[in-house]
């Protein structure tokens, strides 16, 4: 039996467990030009709260239907196959669904992975996948930390950020600031992946903070959330800052207008900038080589949390909307 969970109700605001279902059906079977995988692994990220909404669908992924098993990426291996591309015993990285079997077809955003066995296949979910290299492409691409630049990262502690911190530092940023929610992870960030100073941004002394360990201002700031910090952050920002602006996790659960100082971009002579990793598949051997040598090295720490069966998915990615992961959440299936 196939052991699915589905999508029982639209999300209002933070998903809780009940607005999913566990359910049991038949293994499906593959037709042309496709195939039936395992999935062995299965990444919950908040990002895909966006497509839980009614008409959210867009150029990158359709919304999500009710009582159909939920989207997401997986790391699976194919077990019966109908296509040549995809050959039987092959590991793949796909955006499929919280299952534990799936069908794999041509749609599938499927990236064959290496075999390495020094490498956990989970990692292909977290600090060599999308949130990985998510943290690369940012600050490579758009970000360009240099020696003596303050780095700002929020959602710090998160699958992105904790990655984003270490990486920055790896790039020559001197100083790294990180946002998160608890005291806690604050001291785990500064103490274990190498953070200088972290601000919990429940905090009513946010811009006080940013003052006193920002004293030259932000050269980069890193936005994984949007919203109200964005703001925050906009009345620090040095001339010429970069903001790669990778999510958006207070506007997936609130219809909240944006900032409302956004002209500081302008008088900053400021970038931000919007971007996914999809876009720059032809560089995912580049990524996650550069990754895998920094975790060969020892100059960067992966931190995954993971969960045991298809079952726990639910609870466990709207866990993350309630603050309780630190660094990659994975289920392992």
């Amino acid at each position: 039996m196939n052991t699915s969970v589905i999508l029982k109700r639209r999300p209002t605001g933070k998903p809780v467990p009940e607005d999913f279902d566990v359910i049991q059906g038949e293994i499906p079977v593959p037709e042309a030009n496709e195939a039936l995988v395992e999935n062995l692994f299965i990444s919950l990220d908040a990002g895909f709260r966006n497509w839980m909404d009614e008409d959210a669908g867009d150029d990158v992924l359709p919304a999500m239907a009710l009582g159909q098993p939920v989207m997401g990426l997986t790391v699976s291996k194919v077990i019966q196959s109908n296509n040549p591309d995809l050959p039987v015993g092959q590991i793949l990285m796909g955006r499929l669904a919280w299952q534990a079997y799936s069908i794999a077809g041509q749609d599938d955003f499927l990236v064959p992975l290496k075999a390495d066995d020094n490498v956990p296949l989970s990692y292909h979910l977290g600090i060599l996948g999308d949130t990985g290299m998510s943290a690369y492409f940012g600050l490579k691409d758009i970000a360009q930390p240099r020696q003596g630049d303050t780095v700002v990262i929020s959602a710090a502690a998160g699958a992105v950020g904790y990655v984003a911190g270490q990486v920055a530092r790896i790039m020559g940023a001197t100083n790294i600031v990180g946002f998160t929610s608890s005291d806690e992870k604050a001291s785990k960030l500064i103490n274990e992946i190498g953070y200088d100073a972290v601000i919990n941004h429940v905090s009513d002394d946010i811009d006080e903070k940013l003052t006193e360990y920002c004293p030259d201002g932000i050269d980069v700031y890193f936005d994984n959330v949007g919203g109200p910090l964005l703001e925050h952050v906009l009345n620090h920002i040095n001339e010429g800052a970069r903001i790669p602006f990778c999510g958006a996790v207070a506007d997936y659960t609130s219809k909240n207008p944006g900032p409302s100082n956004l002209f500081k971009l302008v008088t900053n002579s400021a970038r931000i900038q919007g971007f996914m990793t999809h876009h720059n598949v032809d560089r995912y051997d580049e990524a996650r080589d550069q990754l895998i040598a920094w975790v060969a090295s020892g100059e960067l720490t992966c931190c995954e949390q993971l969960y045991e069966g298809v079952s726990s998915c639910g609870a466990a990615f709207s866990g993350l909307f309630a603050g309780q992961n630190f660094g990659k959440s994975v289920v392992k299936v």
